[in-house]
């Protein structure tokens, strides 16, 4: 199919097919945020043990790290549309139930099935942007709007989880989701147009491959979220990682023998697909955790209600969608690396100015300097890094390429999380050994511990600079190329 040349042919609403994509993709940024402010209640009302409130983030977490290539390779072989219908869905279902849940157990079940659907539909989101709209101007538009529904989903999800919690129940930051799962499913089969994947005669389902990436995914994740707690030397850790990386090693060997495998391995060689693995990665590092410690400065050390820690972030989140159209006009005229050092770079002085005045952060309007450059930052490199991920993969091997994207992603969150709470514990650790310790020491302990975790992710911003500035001058990345005259 040419891009360059033609739309995608059934592509008949197109503006009704982007808001259907741009909803997904808000829907799965908003359920990464509101339960957060959620877990208190959450742990009151069902007398959940701390290791079982940890899982009903964790659950999540590895469900959707875990599942993220079973679902890009779904979407390429049984058709995007179907498979964007049935992971709304089941996420719609999961989250009725979660709400109903009246044991730990069921609740961290539903949350591994929202986890499941929100694997299924992200990659079958990003690919179906990939595949309908023309690289250039039409696909940098879809991306730019798809990208500020992300961004609307963690500011609403940090706003509305302390609303719906403080006035009707902690049930209701799942209910919410249903109103907006099961509509889009139904409204998909009317304005999304029909991609029916891989003929059914040619289908061929990798299920040893399918088995062993879920497995060491999910292991892997497992062992980050869980390493912090159980500690990274423990037996238990350490048989985790171990068993993950056999069962990553099993796929590999895997997939260079099957004849239709889930991943084919050459896509891992293309550049493009290569940067953007370990850019989500950083990303997700740095920029996944904030939401994290900043909540935890805010209401811990000084102690702002779940309200306002949530009304904290609304201001960044609508400066990262200036970011975001920064980022689409920049695409037109310059290379994606050019745009993502520029987003990395802000990124990192509005992080590290962060990190440098959250001692003062009692006055808000300390931190809005910081807010206003590193969420333009964050919002371009968002929209910059996504648009690697198609550039030189096959239309029938989109879906792949996402989800290993948005597979690194996941790790990256898990790792930097687990990595910088490290970081954050050193302090109260320290003072915990004193058998004099009092309650401020504690507190200012916390406060240092989270101020070294900020710094930490300015330190990934750089890395992630550095890798930006070592990638290949492109000039106009997803412009098409001109097409030479001909001379006869």
């Amino acid at each position: 199919m040419d891009h360059a040349k033609n739309k995608y042919p059934g592509l008949r609403y197109p503006r009704a097919a982007l808001s259907l994509l741009s909803l997904a993709q808000l829907m799965i940024a908003l359920d990464a945020t509101i339960v957060f402010v959620a877990l208190d209640a959450m742990g009151q009302h069902l007398q959940l043990a701390p290791h079982h409130l940890q899982w009903v983030i964790s659950g999540y977490s590895v469900a959707f790290g875990g599942c993220l290539l079973l679902g890009g390779r779904c979407a390429d072989l049984l058709g995007q549309r179907r498979m964007y219908v049935a992971a709304m869905a089941l996420f719609g279902l999961a989250s009725l139930a979660g709400g109903f849940a009246t044991d730990a157990w069921l609740l961290v079940a539903a949350r591994a099935a929202q986890g499941v659907g929100a694997a299924l539909l992200f990659p079958a989101t990003l690919a179906m942007i990939n595949t309908l709209y023309r690289p250039g101007a039409e696909r940098n538009r879809a991306l730019a709007v798809w990208s500020m529904a992300s961004a609307a989903g963690l500011a609403a999800g940090a706003l509305l989880g302390g609303v719906l919690t403080q006035l009707l129940g902690w049930n209701w930051v799942l209910w919410v989701l249903v109103p907006i799962a099961w509509p889009c499913a139904l409204a998909a089969l009317r304005y999304l147009p029909v991609m029916p994947g891989v003929p059914r005669h040619q289908r061929r389902f990798d299920v040893a491959g399918c088995i062993g990436v879920t497995l060491g995914s999910s292991l892997l994740v497992t062992a980050l979220v869980q390493g912090p707690q159980w500690g990274w030397l423990d037996g238990r850790t350490l048989a985790v990682v171990l068993a993950a990386l056999l069962a990553l090693a099993a796929f590999f060997a895997i997939e260079k023998r099957v004849a239709a495998p889930l991943m084919p391995l050459a896509m891992l060689r293309v550049r493009g697909l290569q940067q953007a693995m370990l850019l989500t990665l950083l990303f997700m590092s740095c920029y996944g955790v904030q939401y994290y410690f900043l909540g935890l400065y805010f209401q811990q050390v000084l102690g702002w209600s779940p309200l306002q820690a949530g009304l904290a972030f609304v201001l960044p989140t609508i400066v990262c969608t200036v970011g975001i159209r920064w980022a689409e006009r920049g695409l037109a005229r310059h290379s994606a690396r050019a745009v993502l050092m520029a987003g990395w770079a802000a990124g990192l002085l509005g992080l590290a100015w962060t990190a440098a005045v959250l001692p003062l952060a009692g006055n808000y309007w300390w931190l809005v300097p910081g807010f206003i450059v590193m969420s333009i930052g964050q919002g371009a490199s968002w929209t910059g890094m996504w648009v690697l991920v198609g550039e030189g993969i096959a239309v029938q091997q989109q879906g792949v390429a996402s989800g290993v994207a948005a597979t690194a992603q996941q790790v990256g969150a898990a790792l930097g999380l687990a990595l910088l709470v490290m970081v954050a514990a050193l302090p109260i650790a320290q003072v915990q050994a004193e058998d004099s310790a009092s309650a401020q020491a504690l507190r200012q302990a916390n406060a240092l511990g989270l101020q070294y975790a900020e710094w930490g992710t300015a330190l990934i911003a750089l890395l992630a600079l550095l890798v930006c500035a070592a990638m290949e001058r492109q000039p106009q990345l997803l412009q098409p190329k001109p097409r030479a005259r001909s001379t006869a």
